[in-house]
């Protein structure tokens, strides 16, 4: 077997376990009012997602990158923050492997997101913006204009979109599955509220001193532990995977 094939086999193993766990997750807990959360991201081996001064890094290699892509096809939606659209202008697509694109999800709750972004240019899925109610009416408006889909959801005590609102209603949507891809404050805030099920990072061989990809401003609560974790090497980068019992899970534990 030559590398590239064993690349290959490394990337399709992963992915078909996310895919199989998917699959599982859907079938035991079809009754629950959340979607299906898989926070997915790359970092540096000291845990940084990003330069402390902003902009763009990359950080995964051509094989964990293929894997992402597959795995976003593997979702009914994904999401980030507005900072990754302000700093990456990404466009959230399935280009490195087969599989439909996902419904993109923006949570900026003071609505920054720009009328030129790549989001806005896609021929058949719109943005969904997710906002606070206190934001500018006259920028809901021309977001609306240029194709956005603009969601109102209150915000907790920190100013952060409230997850506790948002989740159920995105599954309303009939988006049973959602992918997240960052930033910082979106990663930690998903884990400090307990609402996502499974984590998968790429740990890429570089030192890089920047932000973390969990900001420990925002995480002043116990956070989740991983269970059930696995390895794998692809080409240079470590990929961690594992499961955590979602606030979901623990409530349809209380009830039964």
């Amino acid at each position: 077997m030559t590398l590239k094939d064993e690349l290959l086999t490394a990337e399709i193993d992963v992915c078909e376990r996310l895919r199989v766990r998917l699959g599982e997750l859907g079938n035991q807990l079809g009754g629950r009012t959340n979607p299906i959360v898989t926070v997915t991201y790359a970092q540096s081996i000291d845990g940084c997602i990003a330069p402390l001064g902003g902009g763009t890094l990359q950080l995964s290699n051509a094989a964990t990158q293929r894997m992402t892509h597959q795995i976003r096809g593997f979702h009914d939606a994904i999401l980030v923050g507005i900072n990754t659209v302000l700093s990456d202008d990404p466009q959230l697509t399935v280009r490195l492997a087969n599989g439909n694109d996902p419904q993109p999800i923006v949570l900026d709750t003071h609505l920054r997101f720009p009328l030129e972004a790549k989001l806005l240019c896609h021929p058949c899925l719109n943005p969904i913006i997710v906002a606070g109610p206190e934001a500018c009416e006259q920028k809901e408006r021309w977001l609306t204009q240029s194709g956005a889909q603009i969601l109102r959801v209150p915000v907790c005590e920190k100013g952060l979109i409230d997850l506790n609102q948002l989740l159920p209603l995105l599954k309303t949507m009939g988006l049973q599955t959602l992918m997240v891809e960052g930033g910082s404050e979106v990663i930690t805030n998903m884990l400090a509220q307990q609402v996502v099920d499974q984590l998968l990072v790429a740990i890429s061989p570089q030192l890089i001193g920047g932000l973390h990809a969990v900001n420990p401003r925002l995480a002043r609560q116990p956070m989740p532990q991983l269970h059930n974790v696995q390895f794998q090497l692809i080409d240079n980068d470590l990929v961690v995977w594992g499961q955590f019992e979602s606030g979901n899970q623990r409530a349809n534990k209380t009830t039964d």
